[in-house]
């Protein structure tokens, strides 16, 4: 491609995605859930250290692992009874209350995030957002089944008169973005309407605010008790119900597919390469795709090969390797300027920080390191995907801080030494991808230098 044509489309490229990320909802759907992901690490981390560091039969004290139970207590049965075997099992329920705590009102946490940010960006003369989020908390609840059947010794018993709080978890992520959407949306319109109740001049302002909110809030709360009459009447089931069937079952079945992972393989480091980055695209779907499947696989309700903790775990923090590119420069670049561009960027990569690497080499339009930096990614996914299926590693179900350095990570992902094992040779194979390229590069710098 001559230079002008590339330049074009990289322009082209650049502006068109530019549009895409600035895009007011999708900001504000990854907003919502990089806020709610801070509650969810610390779920996710709990569940990390409650499997790997307090399981008496995990890797510290398990038999699979150290074996420090057996050496504590002489045998593997005196240490199933032992009690500190069972003050270990005591310590993990607590911790586990951590995830209990956050991951089990995941659809709930997303309401109340969703509604601020949205009511935020897009009605700014509102003077009270929290009364937006209020009202989504209060549609959110009018449309949750509150009748349901559960299985009690294989037979239907049908509850009454109680919550089925499946729905504030996993399940009802899709319900509560839309919910909480469009009662945001609904109670704003009809405020800036001004169809409100009017109070003197003399009414303190909080006050004033809670009358106003008063018509707007009974419109809004209308529109979903009747579409929870019409959902209930026409199909069976509540307003969640019928959004999980028809949105979130086939959007997560789509996630799943081998299809749906390539494409974000490829795009990711694409996107990068070009200087823009990944989340502000991918960050949204995963919101309600894979970052789903990592709560339920930290819950332990589901086992998905596919979601963000194991493209974390395979390609290391979704950073494309940055240590890979590091250590081939480092190891067989001839060109000093690299070698002091990586030395630089070695700590950070240690620590799965690429940007010094990407734009201090550059990676970024580098079109020598495009076809490198771009497959590195899908080819350490799949290999972690072969690994995976041939049963060396299980689902990854631990969630673990993005900066904690490579192997290290694999280990406490996995809950396995065979974790680490798969992210080295992960690491091998990037280094090798990258070497004949820095070769290429050496080559073409050697002959500017020598004005060839």
């Amino acid at each position: 491609m001559k230079p002008g044509g590339f330049s074009g489309f990289q322009a082209s490229f650049t502006r068109t995605v530019g549009k895409i990320a600035g895009n007011k909802l999708l900001l504000t759907l990854r907003d919502t859930f990089i806020l709610v992901a801070a509650v969810t690490m610390i779920a996710g981390f709990a569940v990390m250290i409650s499997s790997v560091f307090l399981d008496p039969n995990g890797l510290i004290f398990g038999e699979q692992g150290l074996h420090i139970g057996k050496l504590i207590s002489g045998s593997w049965s005196a240490w199933a009874s032992s009690d500190f075997a069972q003050t270990l099992t005591y310590i993990q329920s607590l911790v586990n209350l951590f995830s209990q705590g956050a991951l089990s009102v995941f659809s709930l946490l997303i309401v109340v995030v969703f509604s601020y940010t949205f009511s935020k960006k897009f009605f700014p003369s509102n003077k009270e957002h929290m009364t937006s989020v209020l009202y989504a908390m209060a549609s959110f609840f009018i449309c949750l089944p509150w009748n349901y059947d559960y299985m009690v010794n294989n037979k239907n018993v049908e509850i009454t008169g109680m919550l089925n709080s499946n729905f504030l978890g996993t399940p009802g992520v899709f319900s509560a973005l839309l919910i909480s959407g469009i009662a945001v949306f609904v109670y704003n319109k009809v405020l800036q309407k001004n169809i409100i109740i009017k109070m003197p001049d003399s009414v303190p302002p909080a006050v004033a605010r809670s009358f106003e909110s008063l018509v707007p809030g009974i419109i809004t709360l209308a529109v979903f008790v009747i579409g929870t009459g019409i959902s209930v009447g026409l199909a069976g089931v509540s307003l969640p119900e019928l959004l999980l069937q028809i949105l979130q079952k086939p959007a997560m079945a789509i996630s799943g597919t081998a299809a749906f992972a390539l494409v974000v393989q490829i795009t990711w480091p694409l996107l990068q390469w070009f200087g823009i980055h990944p989340t502000s695209i991918w960050g949204p779907v995963f919101g309600v795709t894979w970052n789903v499947a990592d709560t339920e696989n930290i819950l332990g309700t589901a086992k998905h090969l596919y979601s963000t903790m194991f493209m974390n775990f395979s390609t290391i923090a979704a950073g494309t390797f940055a240590l890979a590119p590091v250590l081939a420069i480092l190891i067989f670049s001839k060109i000093n300027a690299e070698k002091k561009v990586s030395k630089i960027a070695l700590m950070p990569a240690v620590f799965n920080i690429s940007e010094p690497i990407t734009f201090g080499l550059p990676i970024v339009l580098n079109p020598v390191m495009f076809v490198p930096f771009v497959i590195v990614q899908p080819v350490c996914f799949y290999l972690a995907v072969f690994f995976t299926n041939i049963g060396f590693i299980d689902v990854i179900t631990n969630n673990v801080p993005w900066t904690v350095p490579p192997l290290i990570s694999g280990l406490l992902f996995t809950g396995t030494i065979n974790g680490a094992i798969v992210q080295l040779v992960n690491l091998a194979v990037a280094v090798l991808i990258y070497i004949p390229f820095i070769r290429i590069a050496n080559q073409m710098n050697l002959k500017k230098m020598k004005g060839v």
